[in-house]
This record gives structure tokens, C-alpha cells and sequence, in this order.
């Protein structure tokens, strides 16, 4: 029974999360603490490291820019830090991830003077140092690989290679040229692969300096694999042939017709992409969810009731083997559920191939997409009214084919 119950708390949990927009825990991918000089609690740069912390993280911060930096003290004492939030991510985002670094700094790296702290929403450093105007492509820095590799045919590989560099170099210009230090690009491949890039340098750099840190980024990165990120205190670069950033926050222009060259064909390049809210359509959104959420809890909660009470008239088995409870993690259990409502979406062309849901399974490093309604979910019956509302609200039936093949004769054998 307990396992039962265990069950239905992570499904219910997984489903309200599905259609409800909560603050989530930014995506913690690395930190570096040198180790080289330490303070103790009672010093004056513990103070000032404190009194930094929170300046960066007040409510009063730049979080619309992304970006701000402060010093505090004088040395010896003196510490200087700065955040760095994604470009294409919104102010309560960088707040939020901002927020999360700063409260784990102590718990991280106890008693470091310097430390750099790498989120997939944000990057948080410090140090005694002067890091301000300054590149850092040595130190601190942090690089991941999509664990797939790409086509193991040469010309193919060369292609990739020469496409990835071009459209990488040709971000990390834009990037330079701007004053947020910031660029995506976004390529297509072939008619059914696209290619997505993201650089961006601390803005504090002058041009020359952010065209340096990037262009070593970028050389750092393995072109074999059908992804790869590059963290470093002063600038990162990314590419996949998945949609991972907000391109309607940063207003992506539409991708160029395809490129003459052979199709080339990656695998695991095609997970689903969650599709952005659109503006001025919340109040229908939110009577949506509770028309839909509610009616499922109920239903829900009624099987529970009727499991309980034929669990009591049925023989008494011995129940759930010891050692699946003692192996199940119920993170893996949420993850896997968050999958297969990923694999169930009404569109087809939202749903992961299977490629896509080994990587998913296997790296826990790659952030799932919020999956769509499901097929078949919450659709109405034509020629019934769902719901009674002065609001009109547009219902598309789905379309059923019928068989009108006459039966065939049956034979005994």
C-alpha cells in the first residue's frame, strides 16, 4: 500500500508541475574553488565578502541587464564579484538564479577568497583579485559534451565541422560588436536538423577582449560530438542541434533555406522544444488548468479509494519486493515520468526520438523541455458544451476515420 501511495504522490506531483508555472531550482552544472587563500570567519574580508553577496543579490540589483559587478573594502581586504545571467532569460530568472548562487556560496566553498559558480541560468564569482576588464580563459574553466558522436563518415564529419566553426565565429563577431556581449545564431542543416549556437562574454570586456575569450572558447569545444558547452569565468559558448534557449526573448530571426551539401544525418538531434506562452492569453490559460486539473485529482483520488477498498476483500500477497523499494530513487521515477509525458504529446513532431530519449535517460546534465498537452487530453465531444462560459472558446474535435468495408464471412477450422 505504501508503494502505492508513493506512486501517486510522484505522479500527481509530476503532472501538477506539468501545467503549473513555479519557481523552479536554477540547474547547478559546476563551481571552482582554487584553494590557494583562505579567510577565517572573524577577518574583515569576511565581511566584506558578505556585505558583496548581498549587494549582487538585492532586490535593487541589475537583474534587467543581466549583469553587475561591485567591489567592497580596500585592500588586502578588498573582494570584487560579479553575476552573469543568460542573455536570452528575464529579469525574475537572473533574480531567481542569482538568489540560489548566493545562498550556496558558503555551503560550496567555505572560506575561499575566490570562487567562480556556473548555473545554466547565471554565473556568480568573486575573488581578492582585480577580475573586472579582465579575460580568464585558464582558470575556473568547465567543459560538457553530448555524449553522442556525429556521423562517423568523413566528408560528412568535415561538413559539420566547417559548418559549426563558421556559424560559431561568425556569433562570437555579433557578440563583440554588442553591448550586451551576447548572440545566438540558429542554422539549418538539413530540412529536418537545425543548428543552435549561444556566445556571450561578461560586458565589463572591451571588444577585442570578448572576441579573444570567445574565439579560445570556441577552439576549446569538441566539434565531434553533436553538442558541447564551454564555461569560463569571462565568457561561454554553446551549440546543439536542439532549440536551448528562448528564442522568443531574443527575437531569432527566421533560419536560411537549407544548405546545398548531402543531408547529413546526427543522431539524437531532434528533442522536443516546449512552446512559450503568448501574450495576453493567461486568464484563458488559467481557467484551462483548473477545469482540467481538478476533474483529474478527483479521479485520481477515487481510484485510490476504490484500490483500498477491493485491496481489503483480496488475498494478501506479500507486496512490493524489498529490494525495488530499496533501488527506486524517487528522482528517477519523476524524471522518467516527465519523459514519458514528453513521448505522449499530441503533436508528433514534439515528441523525442529514440535517440533523443537515451541521452534524456542517461545524462543528467541535459535540462527537459515542459511537455506539451497530451493527445486525446481534455478534448470535448462534438456536439456537447464543456464548458459554460459568457467567454467563447474555439474546440477542435479530433477526426475519426470510419470502416466501411463490409465484414468478412467467418469459417470454423
Amino acid at each position: 500500500m505504501s508503494s502505492l501511495t508513493t506512486f501517486i504522490f510522484l505522479f500527481l506531483f509530476s503532472f501538477l508541475t506539468t501545467f503549473t508555472a513555479s519557481a523552479q531550482e536554477p540547474n547547478d552544472l559546476a563551481y571552482w574553488c582554487p584553494n590557494r587563500t583562505t579567510y577565517s570567519s572573524n577577518s574583515t574580508y569576511f565581511t566584506n565578502l558578505k556585505t558583496l553577496l548581498s549587494s549582487l543579490s538585492s532586490p535593487n540589483a541589475s537583474y534587467s541587464t543581466g549583469f553587475q559587478n561591485a567591489t567592497v573594502g580596500q585592500a588586502p581586504d578588498r573582494v570584487t564579484g560579479l553575476f552573469l545571467s543568460r542573455g536570452d532569460l528575464s529579469p525574475e530568472v537572473c533574480r531567481s538564479c542569482v538568489t540560489f548562487a548566493v545562498n550556496n556560496t558558503f555551503n560550496r566553498c567555505p572560506n575561499q577568497r575566490e570562487a567562480v559558480f556556473y548555473y545554466d541560468e547565471c554565473m556568480l564569482r568573486y575573488s581578492h583579485k582585480n577580475i573586472l576588464s579582465t579575460t580568464n580563459t585558464n582558470e575556473g574553466e568547465y567543459i560538457m559534451r553530448n555524449p553522442n558522436n556525429i556521423s562517423p563518415i568523413q566528408n560528412q564529419t568535415n561538413q559539420f565541422i566547417i559548418l559549426v566553426l563558421s556559424n560559431m565565429n561568425q556569433a562570437a563577431t555579433e557578440a563583440a560588436n554588442n553591448s550586451r556581449k551576447f548572440s545566438t545564431i540558429k542554422t539549418e542543416l538539413t530540412a529536418l536538423q537545425t543548428l543552435y549556437g549561444l556566445v556571450q562574454c561578461t560586458p565589463d570586456l572591451s571588444r577585442e577582449s570578448c572576441m579573444s575569450c570567445l574565439t579560445s572558447s570556441i577552439n576549446r569545444m569538441s566539434f565531434y560530438r553533436i553538442g558541447a558547452r564551454q564555461l569560463s569565468p569571462s565568457c561561454n559558448s554553446r551549440y546543439e542541434l536542439y532549440s536551448f534557449y528562448n528564442e522568443t526573448a531574443i527575437g531569432t530571426p527566421p533560419p536560411p533555406p537549407p544548405l546545398p551539401p548531402p543531408p547529413m544525418q546526427f543522431p539524437g538531434s531532434s528533442p522536443p522544444l516546449a512552446s512559450p506562452s503568448l501574450p495576453g492569453k493567461s486568464g484563458n490559460s488559467n481557467v484551462l488548468v483548473v477545469a482540467i486539473v481538478v476533474p483529474i485529482i478527483l479521479a485520481v483520488l477515487l481510484l485510490i479509494a476504490g484500490y483500498c477498498f477491493f485491496a481489503k476483500r483480496a488475498k494478501k500477497t506479500y507486496g512490493t519486493t524489498p529490494a525495488l523499494d530499496e533501488s527506486c530513487r524517487k528522482s528517477e521515477v519523476v524524471r522518467c515520468i516527465h519523459i514519458g509525458l514528453l513521448c505522449v504529446q499530441e503533436s508528433p513532431v514534439e515528441r523525442p526520438a529514440l535517440s533523443t530519449i537515451s541521452v534524456m535517460l542517461t545524462s543528467n546534465t541535459m535540462t527537459l523541455p515542459t511537455p506539451q498537452q497530451p493527445g486525446f487530453f481534455g478534448r470535448s465531444i462534438p456536439g456537447t458544451n464543456p464548458l459554460d462560459s459568457d467567454q467563447s472558446m474555439n474546440s477542435k474535435s479530433v477526426p475519426v476515420s470510419i470502416d466501411d468495408s463490409s465484414m468478412s464471412d467467418l469459417y470454423p477450422r
